[in-house]
Parts: C-alpha cells; structure tokens; sequence
C-alpha cells in the first residue's frame, strides 16, 4: 500500500516566508534507518499547545490548552487571538484542543477556522465545535457548531480531533469522557461519547449518515465503540480515515475507521484495568467488534499521526508518523496489506485479512519531551509540537 502527503489541507504551498523563519537547531543529526534529519525549533513559549494548523501565507495556529489560540509569524513571533468562547473550561484534561483550517480556505467568502474545546455548562463539560474567520488578531463571525449531547464528569477524555473528509464533510472525534464500564457510554447509540461523528462543514447532518434513519441512534455518529482518539486524519487519495485510540493499561491502538463499525470499547479492548491488572472489559476481541490494525507495544498514549510524502523523505514516502505523550517519541509505521492471525475472546487464532503494520522505527526518543501533535505540512516537512510549559514549534527536514 503506497501513501503520498495531501499537499496543504487548504491546497497551496507553503509561502516562501516559511524559509525565513528564526530557527534554531536542536538536533543537527536524527538519524534513522533509511534517512538522515534535522530538528529545528520554530518558536517557543508556548504552554502546553494541543494542535497546530497551517495558514496559506505562511504562518501558523496553535492551540494551547489554557484557553488560548496563538499566531505564529514568518519570524517565530506569537500573536494572541482574542474573541475564543468564554465557556472554556481548562479543568483536568480539557481546555482548547484542535484547530484545522477548511480546505477552501481561500475561497471567495471561506476563511474559516475549526476548534474544538472542553465547553462548561450545568452538570459538567462537553466537546464542542466552532468555527469562525480571523480578521487581524482577532477571530470574527464565530459559530457554534457542535455540542456533545450531554455536559458530564470527569474532565477527560474529550478525544476533539477533527479531520476533513473528500466530499467535504469532516470527522470529528468525542472520547468517552472517561466512564469506563460504568456504563459503557461508548456502546450507546443515544451518546455521543466513545464516537467519530461526520457533519457538513456547517455543522448539519449528512443525509448518508450510516445511523440517519435509526430512531434509537444519534444522526451524528459515524463509528463508535473508541476511547479517546486524540489523532484522525483522511488518506489523501482514497479518502480513508484513520485513527488511533488510547488504550487503558496497554492497549493503545491504530484503527482504520470505517462508517457504522464498532471498535469495541470497553467490552473488548487489549488493555487491562488500571487497579487489578487484569482484563480490561470481556475479553481481547469479539467478533461483533473490529480488532486494531495495529497494537502499539509498549503502549505510548497516542496523540497526532501524519502521513509522510516523498518529497524530502523518499524513503518513507507512505509511513504513518504517530505522535507518543507518555513515550515522548513518534513511531513511523510502514503499513501494508495481508492476513495476520489474532487471538478472539476463546483464545483461539483468527485470520484477518487487510491494512498491517509490517515495520515500526522509533523516532525522537526523549528529544523534546511528550508529543502532542505531528502533521506534515504542505511544503512536505514534519511538523509537531511537544506538551509542556515552554513548549515549542518544531520541523523536522532532510539533512
């Protein structure tokens, strides 16, 4: 299976201010397998940043999870944007998380920008969705989009990644917000927790929804049974969308999403519970439920995957890069296509034919710390910020 990079998610390059950027080097030599790299710093001073977007002059959005959205000029500089929602909530793992620009960005009367954040409201937060045009330093016409259907506790597993399909609808990832078992959220149909959603770019419902006509269903789910995705993206050429999922104890998974399919949280997940360590849920698998392509071990708490093109790095033209919090790392992934075998609920070994990880390389361990997101850009280059105070913007490029 041969991948290539979906140019810009807004359809230009690059400008050449992107070259003008202050730079500074902070590993002159990555060397790995089948290529040779340098990490450079765009700017720093952020703290702890959740996405980065790409604009068509060069310049770049970047979350930051206490509330903030932050310009980032040809020259490294940061510009605050004001006029985010009021009703942010930055309580354990909320705060402002994704941003995408919409793919026809620079369309007569487009301009608009997608976020998502932890929303407060009676009983609790709830995975939200706007949009909105920046004018200036300040963001203008906002709308909301999107509400999960119900304000509840904890504070996590918010999942909020958001991914443009082809036929200009966009995947919106809401994990299951941390109930576990009690009750299993992410198996109800009626709950949007534990689920990709599919809208229209102005947040109504596709007609084709594979739930539309289920009056026991949300219109809005398109696949269910996840955790906490906190990486979605669509293949550039066949409009597949892929994801991956953290696990509990181990089970942290790449998972390519298919429309009305089950993913089995939590009652079949390869990861096992946080106090007695044994089998989290019913079992490893079920045949109602689609097994991983591909079980991260040792697990690495998922965050930000990005297609790689072969434009500055022939040698992995195709590979997944996934970004790695706990790990503090980016495993590149070669995917194929075969049969493998895996052991269901019985423990006996079923074959399973389709998309596999043949090959796994370990990149940037311990470099920069946790990493929140990895996205290539449209210039072909790896961009990825890291999740602390005093993160940074980084590329990685040919040496």
């Amino acid at each position: 299976m041969k991948w290539v990079i979906p140019g810009l998610v807004i359809g230009v390059a690059l400008s050449s201010a992107v070259s003008a950027l202050a730079q500074e080097v902070v590993e002159d030599d990555v060397r790995t397998q089948y290529a040779r790299a340098r990490l450079v710093r765009l700017a720093d001073g952020l703290e702890h940043p959740w996405a980065v977007a790409f604009l068509p002059d060069g310049r770049f959005l970047v979350t930051e999870k206490q509330g903030r959205l932050q310009l980032i000029d040809a020259d490294g500089g940061k510009t605050e944007i004001t006029g985010l929602p009021d009703d942010i909530s930055t309580r354990g793992q909320g705060g402002l998380l994704d941003v995408v620009a919409h793919p026809d960005y620079e369309d007569d009367g487009n301009g608009w920008i997608y976020l998502t954040y932890a929303k407060q409201g009676e009983g609790g937060t709830a995975t939200t969705l706007i949009r909105a045009r920046l004018e200036g330093d300040a963001l203008a016409d906002v709308e909301e989009l999107f509400v999960q259907d119900r304000y509840s506790s904890p504070g996590r597993h918010y999942g909020s990644r958001v991914a443009f399909m082809h036929d200009g609808t966009l995947l919106m990832s809401v994990g299951e917000r941390g109930a576990g078992m009690r009750p299993p959220r992410a198996q109800h149909l009626d709950d949007h927790a534990g689920t990709i959603l599919r809208l229209n770019d102005d947040g109504s419902v596709p007609d084709d929804n594979p739930f539309i006509d289920h009056d026991d269903a949300l219109p809005e789910i398109y696949s269910y049974g996840h955790r906490n995705i906190q990486a979605l993206i669509v293949h550039p050429e066949t409009g597949e969308a892929w994801a991956t999922d953290h696990g509990p104890r181990g089970g942290d998974r790449l998972d390519r999403i298919e429309p009305g399919v089950n993913y089995g949280w939590p009652l079949s997940t390869l990861g096992l519970d946080y106090g007695s360590q044994e089998q989290f849920g019913e079992g490893r698998a079920h045949p109602d439920h689609r097994f991983p392509v591909h079980e991260f071990l040792p697990p690495i708490a998922p965050s930000g995957l990005a297609y790689v093109s072969g434009q500055h790095f022939p040698n992995w033209e195709g590979n997944l890069l996934a970004g790695g919090l706990r790990s503090q790392r980016i495993m590149r992934l070669v995917i194929d296509e075969g049969t493998i075998r895996y052991a269901d609920a019985d423990g006996e070994m079923v074959p399973i034919t389709g998309p596999y990880v043949a090959h796994g390389e370990e990149l940037l361990y311990g470099s920069i710390g946790r990493i929140r997101d990895v996205r290539t850009g449209p210039d072909g280059h790896i961009y990825i910020i890291n999740d602390r105070d005093g993160a940074g913007l980084y590329r990685l490029e040919p040496r």
